[in-house]
């Protein structure tokens, strides 16, 4: 059975002392959440709520990470580093990386094992565009994102990743696919991932990921294959968190 599961991505937003804050607010509602609660924060601030969660029920993890184990990389960040904070996930894939930073298909796969490598599990982000909705191809442009990556990981890779539905035209736009878009998605990812192995496919946590908020996490979580949610900006505000996580069953 797949876990529930609500990831707080902060994207580029936060200074120490929204760290503390944030992550106190958090930590004080802790005991109202049955689904497990991760946030990532920028890197810079990690070893901030690291020290903080320490003990806590709460993970972190890191939104982004160096393909390359180690070398010449100027500015960059291994995967290992990231574990060596106790970092238990990593976001991958995700839309903003693929657009802005020119992340292609084989770069998403190789810090896919890059950071299951590392011993993280890695959230790997797929989705489509609105134009690409438009043209009906959303469940081919998905199920490519997804072999792209399995196809070079292996079937054993299952055991330890979790997959987050994110259309591109409801990140950040206030727009969100309707639960019913949303679990058709869903229940095709779940679909490709049984042709690699059945028995994983029905354990892995796949989140939906868009415009998430306490206003429509409950009809989203009700649908039969999202276990849960990778939330952007409402996980930047305390009391929109804890309400999308105590949604989450």
């Amino acid at each position: 059975m797949s876990r529930s599961l609500v990831i707080g991505n902060w994207k580029m937003h936060g200074s120490l002392a929204f760290v503390e804050e944030l992550l106190g607010q958090l930590l004080a509602e802790q005991g109202r959440f049955s689904a497990q609660v991760v946030v990532c924060p920028p890197t810079l601030y990690l070893p901030k709520a690291a020290e903080q969660l320490a003990g806590s029920s709460i993970a972190w993890g890191a939104q982004n990470f160096s393909e390359h184990a180690e070398g010449a990389f100027t500015g960059e960040v291994s995967a290992s580093m990231l574990a060596d904070l106790n970092s238990c996930y990593a976001i991958v894939g995700h839309s903003e990386r693929r657009s802005l930073f020119g992340e292609t298909d084989s770069v998403v796969a190789a810090k896919f094992v890059a950071a299951q490598t590392a011993g993280l599990t890695p959230v790997l982000c797929v989705g489509e565009s609105l134009e690409q909705r438009e043209s009906v191809e959303t469940l081919s442009v998905i199920t490519q994102q997804l072999i792209a990556v399995l196809d070079v990981a292996g079937a054993q890779a299952l055991k330890n990743v979790v997959i987050a539905y994110e259309p591109v035209w409801a990140i950040g736009t206030g727009k969100t696919a309707t639960p019913r878009q949303a679990q058709e998605v869903h229940a095709h990812i779940r679909q490709v991932l049984t042709t690699y192995d059945a028995e994983q496919a029905g354990q892995i946590s796949l989140l939906y990921g868009g415009s998430v908020n306490s206003a429509n996490a409950q009809t989203l979580f009700a649908e039969q294959d999202i276990d849960g949610a990778l939330v952007g900006g409402a996980s930047l505000k305390a009391d929109e968190f804890v309400s999308i996580c105590e949604a989450c069953k």
